[in-house]
């Protein structure tokens, strides 16, 4: 696919996928933005191969130069990658190919009133330097140091985020995924076989059956053994029944067999626990060794989200840059609200109430425990580097100038709708390549397209 080597196909792509989340003003959108990485933005050297038009796309054209640098950036990020390159004279078409897609939706996106701000621009610049663990002016000059003019660069990145503004308006609501499927997915996830991938730990009380007992010892051995399946249902404690019925050697561990994958446990062990959620307990299982009573203390399946995130609760104190204050302005009233913070000369819940300009102000700037991805990323950056009671130094994002404090972390395990969510955002994620293309598709279609002479 032409997406594995263009960069703007797997900005494209990349922007389809992420958790739906909104309130506060601060919430993630559908397609959070992802910058492509300083490494990935390096310039093409210059070439001395002639200059014609090979493409018209509408009214403008694609030039053998503009060819030529694109392959070059694919090469140079395949190479980051340490992927092989294919043939040049059979990318370079591909090439082509993709840069009249992406003409044909940049200018859908213009002739569609969508534009891009300066501080849209800055934002993503201070976003790629963050990534790089460098500031703006050593990114400028990184930058010139390759070849490449700050004007170049920024207007690669005003196209990459018109064309994200563009996605997240006309692709995104195409990617649709009902309450149904979530339902069916979760359905075929439980009572699939479980493969080589899935991880079980397991506890057993075993009550042991000599190899010559007699009918009757082993019906009394069984009745054993279902008197403590009976109570284990019943939810007593699962390591004071071991103690009491097991003949296991396990009983330091309350009866748990470890994390393993299931293909490193019996057969009959898999078969019993292979529909049962995290909790459960299964049948009685009858072996060579005796009668085994199992229960799910860990079930984990590569197929479904994960079921325990790292949550995060902290508040912020907003300022919008506008007509009445700078963004110079709105960061140094915040830097000298940190060091009254710091200092304890002032109370972080007090300067929010009176200045955040965001909805959680009444709440002292309190936005409540968060999981991941729900955010904007270059606000969760710098949270989730934080230590509990730090406060961030300011910090730009798409809504304004913030000031963050970080209260305290948890491990919390997703409820069973969270998890149906997880599941309905992996579905969109699934689905969006397939939707994306076929939009693609259509905006090439009605465009006006003329292939003049084939790139060198």
């Amino acid at each position: 696919m032409l997406d594995r080597y263009f960069p703007f196909g797997l900005l494209a792509l990349a922007l389809l996928s992420g958790p739906a989340a909104n309130a506060q003003g601060l919430r993630a959108p559908d397609s959070p933005m992802t910058l492509t990485p300083l490494a990935a933005t390096a310039p093409a050297r210059s070439s001395n191969a002639a200059d014609f038009i090979v493409a018209v796309v509408n009214s403008e054209p694609i030039t053998n130069h503009e060819v030529r640098r694109q392959l070059e950036r694919v090469v140079q990020q395949l190479a980051a990658q340490r992927r092989p390159t294919p043939d040049l004279a059979l990318l370079a078409p591909q090439v082509l190919d993709d840069l009249i897609n992406q003409k044909a939706q940049l200018q859908l996106a213009r002739d569609t009133g969508l534009r891009v701000e300066d501080a849209a621009l800055d934002e993503a610049e201070a976003s790629i330097a963050l990534q790089n663990q460098i500031d703006v002016v050593e990114l400028h000059r990184r930058l010139e140091r390759d070849g490449q003019s700050v004007v170049q660069f920024r207007a690669q990145l005003h196209d990459q985020i018109l064309m994200q503004r563009l996605i997240e308006r006309e692709v995104q609501p195409r990617i649709r995924v009902s309450d149904a499927e979530v339902e069916q997915y979760l359905r075929d996830q439980q009572t699939a076989a479980p493969s080589g991938d899935i991880e079980l730990n397991l506890a057993q009380i075993l009550v042991t059956v000599p190899e010559a007992a007699t009918p009757t010892q082993v019906d009394a051995l069984k009745a054993r053994a279902q008197r403590a399946l009976e109570r284990a249902r019943k939810g007593e404690d699962f390591a004071a029944l071991v103690r009491e019925f097991s003949d296991a050697t396990d009983l330091s561990t309350g009866g748990q067999l470890g994390l393993r994958t299931a293909s490193r446990y019996p057969d009959l062990f898999v078969a019993a626990t292979q529909a049962l959620a995290v909790g459960d307990v299964a049948e009685l299982v009858r072996s060579a060794a005796g009668f085994h009573v199992l229960k799910v203390v860990e079930k984990i399946n590569p197929k479904m989200p994960t079921v325990a995130v790292t949550q995060s609760h902290a508040r912020h104190i907003l300022l919008i840059p506008g007509p009445t204050l700078s963004e110079a302005a709105a960061r140094e009233k915040l830097s000298e609200f940190k060091k009254l913070v710091v200092n304890g000369k002032a109370d972080f819940a007090a300067l929010a109430r009176e200045h955040s300009k965001d909805g959680s102000a009444a709440k002292g700037g309190d936005l409540g425990w968060s999981s991941p991805g729900m955010f904007v990323p270059e606000f969760e950056t710098v949270m989730n580097r934080l230590a509990p009671g730090e406060v961030s130094d300011p910090l730009l994002t798409r809504f304004g100038i913030h000031l963050i404090q970080l209260l305290e972390r948890r491990k919390a395990s997703l409820t069973p709708e969270q998890q149906r969510e997880a599941v309905r955002a992996m579905l969109r994620e699934k689905k969006s390549e397939q939707v994306y293309q076929t939009w693609a598709q259509d905006v090439r279609a009605r465009a006006y397209v003329e292939l003049r002479e084939p790139p060198l």
